[in-house]
Formats: structure tokens, sequence, C-alpha cells
């Protein structure tokens, strides 16, 4: 399991765009999105670049 935080994120629309960022990423699967803890957890090995790439174009950032 993958976790990663986000900056950004303020509501459940925020919550919905980001699962669905990730969603379309091949390799990833069981994905879970925190509002509170601003957060995402996932299943997959895929390289944190694509991740970084897909959550910022739905216009937030992802801390390392």
């Amino acid at each position: 399991m993958a976790t990663v935080k986000i900056r950004g994120m303020r509501c459940q629309h925020c919550v919905g765009s980001t699962r669905q960022a990730l969603e379309k990423i091949p390799g990833i699967s069981d994905i879970k999105v925190d509002l509170e803890k601003g957060e995402a957890t996932y299943q997959g090995d895929v390289d944190i670049k694509i991740v970084k790439e897909a959550i910022g174009k739905i216009g937030f950032e992802v801390d390392q």
C-alpha cells in the first residue's frame, strides 16, 4: 500500500477528482482518499512521478 500526501483538497468534490485521476493510472487499485488527513492510499507499484503528474493536472500537489 502506497500513501501520498496531497495539498489543496478542500471538499468532497476534491476527493472525487483525486480518486478519478488515480483510477486512470494503469496498475493502481484499491484507492482511498482521505480529506481530513490530506492523503491518498493505493495498491500498485507505480512511479511516483506518474502519480504526481496525474494529481498536478487536477490542480493539487503531492508532498513526498
